[in-house]
């Protein structure tokens, strides 16, 4: 079964995550914006949701991780828990 290592910074507001995905182009780190901003408890990670399976995340989340390039920063993609700007590290 495919696995994959993510990180993600999760907001209430498109607005904010369009915001820090640009403040992410512009070379900010990812884990110090995550744990200044996301709403996951994984924010005290710096947004890192360690490994995982295919299906064990809501399906939008896994369409970005399972299938689009890894290493890039994706969003704002919205499920049911607000917007995530997603950055896979690797899958296998």
């Amino acid at each position: 079964m495919p696995r994959a290592c993510a990180c993600h910074i999760l907001v209430k507001k498109k607005e904010l995550a369009e915001e820090l995905k640009q403040r992410l182009a512009k070379g900010e780190d990812f884990a110090t914006l995550a744990k200044k901003y996301s709403t996951c408890p994984s924010k005290k990670q710096g947004g890192n949701l360690g490994e995982f399976f295919k299906g064990d995340m809501v399906k939008a989340f896994d369409e970005v991780v399972f299938k689009r390039p890894i290493l890039k920063v994706h969003g704002p993609i919205k499920t049911q828990f607000g917007y995530h700007l997603i950055k896979t590290l690797y899958r296998n």
